[in-house]
C-alpha cells in the first residue's frame, strides 16, 4: 500500500525515480507536477513519522537536502527552494520531503504553500517523463560533484 515502498522494490527505476542513491535517502522526481524539478527525498525504508528516523538517517538528510538545493539551483536557476514535509495522502503515508525551486518569475499566487496548486490537477499540464528523465540525468550529475 505503500507507494514509496513499492517503488524502492523495483529493480527497474527510470532515472527520475533515482536521482540519488545512498544507504539511507532515495532522490526522485515527483510525478503528476507541472513544476520541472520538484523533487521528493525519501528514507530507503518505510518511516512513518520524522521522530522515527534513525541518526544515520537524520545526520545524512541535512546533507542531502542542502546538495539537493544546490544541484536545483544549478540545473534550474532557480532563485531558492521550498522544503515540506506532509504525508498523508493516501499511499503517501511514508515520509518524503518535497523540495521544489522557485524561480523570480513564478506568479505570487503560486508562492509559498500555494505552489501545491502546481502539483496534481490536469495531466496535460504536468511535466512529461521523457522531460523530467533529461532534467533527472542533470541532477544527478550535479548531486554526484556534492555527495
Amino acid at each position: 500500500d505503500c507507494f514509496s515502498c513499492a517503488a524502492e522494490r523495483r529493480p527497474d527505476l527510470p532515472p527520475r525515480e533515482q536521482i540519488y542513491l545512498d544507504p539511507h535517502w532515495r532522490v526522485a522526481h515527483a510525478f503528476g507536477t507541472a513544476q520541472p524539478g520538484w523533487l521528493v527525498v525519501l528514507p530507503r525504508r518505510h518511516v512513518l513519522a520524522l521522530d522515527e528516523l534513525t541518526p544515520g538517517e537524520a545526520a545524512g538528510l541535512g546533507l542531502v537536502l542542502r546538495a539537493v538545493t544546490a544541484a536545483l539551483r544549478e540545473v534550474t536557476g532557480c532563485d531558492k527552494t521550498y522544503v515540506a514535509l506532509f504525508a498523508e495522502a493516501e499511499g503517501f503515508g511514508h515520509v518524503h520531503f518535497h523540495v521544489i525551486p522557485r524561480h523570480a518569475a513564478l506568479d505570487r499566487e503560486l508562492r509559498g504553500p500555494r505552489i501545491f496548486a502546481l502539483m496534481g490537477g490536469d495531466p496535460a499540464r504536468h511535466v512529461p517523463d521523457s522531460e523530467i528523465d533529461q532534467m533527472a540525468r542533470r541532477l544527478t550529475a550535479a548531486l554526484s560533484a556534492r555527495l
